[in-house]
């Protein structure tokens, strides 16, 4: 068995375990001999299989957060973009797509209270519409607004609203999940597309860019008039959402009070950036999407910290008798240790780059494919670096119990 041992200090054996001071530390860090890569790279095939291991966790981490944060992204897209300092909804509000409704007279009353610029009614459902291309059924989110004032902060809408005014006219979402590529091309040209929604004909009159949701396909976008035709039974006072905006230089916060002293209990205001929280903790928490993914990975990391844990364990069994023979040479255990964790940190730096490129690659693929918002961010590279290191250090620490036993009278 090849005996990999560091190079001899001018002092006794012991003071490797005192305390020098910040200066020593460094310069011992810079010339002692890196006993750990010596080891790991003594077995490529070993060390391959590694990199390999944490690699695949990492991508295992960075699919399941990345995906969890574009369900959060793209089922929030419309929330976010709502142009209100205020938002109304019922007391049995879930999500966006299966609202209850509220009804139109808690505008009519907020209204009137010191502060409050505007109250509008937003219209919210699903509905199943033709592809015009595939003439294939899917499932839209369709959105009635009012066409007085913009209910989104999103451009393209806003400047295609007086086209709404024209019955069963639509905007719709040209990223929406599916095949679309001639009818946009149509729509972009300045031509009207023409398919159903509930085997009632609409016409296609412009286009926006938002993007499709685990929840549906896509979005279309007209007047409240249009989006009541195609639901009889709902009344025109049934809303889904209230849009609330405040006078300019005016506190939302001191609004807001206002506006809960003089609601019911079965309507709900909060600021815009609550609405969001709250729809986006409804879908981490209650869901089981949201469940799944955290599950997942936590999986993942746990899968890591036991292929480590077992490439580490293997090492150590195979130097047992050189960790032995520097404790017979005086070093403590504490030392041994520094190996270990100095081979955890080179396997956790060496695993993350490979599995942070597949996840590059793996987020365009899903990004061009599923129409989804997921891109990589430098907070969940940090987090996902970070869980790599205390993956590889747990790991680490728990072969290193098996140093305890090197005894030198096993070898001498």
């Amino acid at each position: 068995m090849t005996l990999i041992l560091p190079k001899q200090p001018s002092t006794p054996p012991s003071l490797p375990t005192a305390r020098p001071s910040h200066k020593g530390i460094w310069q011992a860090l810079r010339d002692r001999t890196p006993l750990g890569w010596l080891q790991l790279k003594k077995s490529k095939s070993r060390l391959l299989v590694a990199v390999a291991g944490i690699g695949f966790a990492d991508l295992l981490m960075f699919a399941q957060l990345g995906i969890q944060a574009a369900l959060f992204d793209s089922n929030t897209m419309l929330n976010r973009g709502m142009d209100a300092d205020i938002i109304i909804r019922s007391a049995q509000y879930r999500d966006l797509n299966l609202a209850d409704t509220l009804p139109r007279r808690r505008l009519y009353q907020i209204k009137n209270v010191p502060g409050v610029q505007s109250a509008e009614p937003l219209y919210i459902s699903r509905v199943v519409w033709k592809n015009p291309q595939t003439r294939r059924r899917t499932q839209l989110t369709l959105v009635g607004q009012s066409l007085d004032r913009p209910a989104f902060t999103f451009d393209e809408i806003n400047q295609n609203l007086h086209k709404l005014k024209q019955p069963d006219t639509f905007l719709f979402d040209r990223l929406s999940r599916g095949q679309y590529a001639d009818v946009v091309a149509q729509v972009a040209a300045g031509q009207s597309a023409k398919t159903e929604i509930q085997r009632r004909t609409i016409q296609v009159a412009g286009l926006f860019s938002l993007g499709a949701s685990f929840a549906t396909d896509g979005t279309l976008v007209t007047s409240p008039e249009n989006f009541l035709r195609f639901f009889p039974e709902r009344s025109p006072g049934q809303i889904t959402l209230g849009l609330v905006k405040v006078n300019p230089g005016v506190d939302p916060e001191q609004v807001l009070a206002e506006i809960k002293a003089i609601l019911p209990p079965d309507t709900i205001a909060s600021t815009k950036q609550q609405y969001v929280d709250y729809e986006q903790a409804y879908w981490q928490q209650t869901t089981p999407i949201g469940i799944v993914f955290t599950f997942g990975t936590v999986m993942a990391f746990v899968v890591g910290t036991v292929i480590v844990f077992q490439i580490l364990s293997t090492d150590v069994n195979d130097h047992m008798s050189e960790y032995a023979t520097f404790k017979a040479m005086g070093y403590r255990d504490r030392y041994l240790l520094l190996i270990v964790l100095e081979q955890s940190l080179i396997l956790a730096s060496l695993g993350f780059i490979p599995g942070l490129g597949l996840a590059l690659g793996q987020y365009t693929l899903i990004r061009n494919l599923g129409a989804l918002p997921i891109s990589m961010t430098f907070t969940r590279l940090a987090l996902v670096f970070s869980l790599t290191l205390v993956m590889c250090m747990v790991s680490g620490m728990i072969a290193t119990r098996k140093l305890q036993s090197a005894d030198p009278a096993d070898n001498f």
